[in-house]
């Protein structure tokens, strides 16, 4: 099994990642929002610093993480690498 960064945090999954630019941070936001329109499950996505990431995944309608939210995370974590670090 793949290691990840997502973190669990209570009812929720966490990602922290710090991008290489601004730029950078849009083109992931933007992997991000394609996969997650697909899989019709939206994660809070939190840009602070111009390249400081943070996404959590939670299911809000269940009050609870989920295999959807699991789903989403394998999938963000199988984005082109140089979409992620530094």
């Amino acid at each position: 099994m793949k290691k990840t960064a997502w973190k669990r945090a209570g009812k929720s999954l966490i990602l922290k990642l710090t991008m290489k630019d601004f730029p950078a941070a849009l083109a992931f936001i933007r992997a991000v929002a394609k996969l997650a329109e697909a899989e019709d499950h939206h994660p809070d996505i939190h840009l602070t610093r111009y390249r400081n990431l943070r996404l959590e995944l939670t299911t809000h309608d269940a009050g609870a993480l989920t295999e959807r939210d699991y789903r989403l995370a394998a999938k963000i974590d199988k984005l082109p690498r140089r979409l992620k670090r530094v």
